[in-house]
């Protein structure tokens, strides 16, 4: 029985997860190990692994799976299938609170998970974290959020979010899958998100990304106000416009307007400038 508070939307649909299981390799008609790697060099960490809809697919691989689980009923169910499957671990627990390092014990991470809609964006703050670890990480998410992760300068959709996950990784929006995939079926549409890691940040060599995305926060306090406003807790609004122009952007520029390495630009010309 789904449980509401948990935001639990099970991937019932056979179909589909045998598409998902192709986009993330590890369907027996498209297989691969990332990189050509061997599947004794890397794990599987699958995030709300529920009924075990896709673990049956993770296990394949051959490499090792955890499967972290937080719903009691789910996870004795989980716990059967392990006994089947050497290379099926339970970790019962919230993956807010889960050391993914611990459970990798120095192989590389391949993620995968259903997300509940309602915590996405700590569990993507909380996978960042690994970001040194992690080679992919394949996430079914809310529609909405699949085009703000995904989202370039200009559009809509862009902000604090866009920016966060494309500093770390590299984001693509394979599939959308219909209400209908899942049970219950969810008020909206959702979709399966690649992100390849690592992303800007390998370019951008910035010493602390978390200031960098306090910074980030910070430009988007306000998304429609000017950049020279929001910071003006950082740097008088003139210090603000003048640097926008020495960086060769408009002086009454928005956050929403900005690439990832044009607001690492003007995190560098303010930090430098205090």
């Amino acid at each position: 029985m789904p449980r509401q508070r948990l935001g639990q939307h099970f991937l019932e649909d056979a179909g589909w997860r045998e598409q998902i299981a192709r986009a993330i390799r590890v369907s027996p008609y498209g297989m691969e190990s990332p990189t050509g790697t061997a599947t004794d060099d890397y794990c599987w960490i699958e995030i709300g692994a529920g009924h075990g809809e896709m673990t049956d697919h993770l296990l394949r691989s051959g490499a090792p799976v955890y499967a972290v689980e937080l719903d009691r009923p789910l996870i004795e169910r989980l716990q059967r299938l392990a006994q089947k499957h050497a290379n099926l671990t339970v970790v019962p627990g919230n993956v807010l609170e889960t050391d993914l390092a611990a459970i990798a014990a120095g192989r590389r991470i391949r993620l995968y998970g259903n997300l509940p809609y309602y915590i996405t964006s700590p569990i993507l703050h909380h996978l960042f974290r690994y970001a040194d670890l992690i080679d992919d990480i394949h996430i079914v998410v809310q529609w909405e959020v699949a085009l703000r992760l995904t989202a370039r300068p200009g559009n809509k959709s862009y902000g604090y979010l866009s920016v966060a996950t494309q500093f770390y990784a590299r984001p693509e929006l394979v599939l959308e899958l219909p209400r209908e995939a899942f049970r219950p079926a969810p008020e909206v549409g959702s979709a399966l998100v690649t992100l390849r890691l690592p992303g800007e940040n390998a370019k951008l060599g910035l010493e602390n990304g978390v200031a960098f995305l306090e910074f980030v926060k910070t430009c988007f306090g306000q998304k429609r106000k000017m950049l020279a406003n929001n910071l003006r807790g950082l740097a008088e609004p003139a210090r603000v416009r003048k640097l926008l122009e020495q960086l060769k952007l408009r002086a009454d520029a928005r956050a929403e307007q900005l690439s990832v390495a044009e607001l690492a630009g003007v995190y560098r010309a303010i930090s430098s400038a205090k």
